[in-house]
């Protein structure tokens, strides 16, 4: 996310969303987000937000990246099928450990 924060760092309010777009763009053509989140919130990965799944239960991770370029990596486990430009009409990759998501782009991952 690219929330607009003032000279102290705290974060900007408006009145409505079209106010915050000239400061919003700004943000966003230095390409230093204000968050990184996972799941589209923080705090994804604990508490209440945390994805859970059971062991053997096949879980589907869909990486977009708006900017940067990533490499999601998976601890103890290996992405059973890849698609790593997000197109399900191509041949998945197999048991990859990592992958690569291009900035601007989205890719999908199966993981049991």
């Amino acid at each position: 996310f690219y929330v607009p924060q003032d000279e102290s760092g705290d974060f900007k309010r408006y009145d409505d969303l079209l106010d915050s777009f000239e400061d919003t763009l700004a943000r966003m053509k230095k390409l230093t987000p204000s968050h990184v989140v996972f799941n589209g919130r923080v705090g994804a990965l604990t508490d209440d937000n945390a994805m859970t799944a059971k062991v053997g239960e096949t879980v589907l991770f869909i990486h977009a990246q708006a900017n940067r370029d990533t490499r999601p990596h998976l601890i103890g486990g290996h992405g059973d099928l890849v698609w790593e430009t997000g197109s399900f009409d191509d041949t998945p990759a197999t048991n990859q450990e990592t992958w690569f998501i291009r900035g601007g782009s989205a890719g999908a991952a199966l993981y049991t």
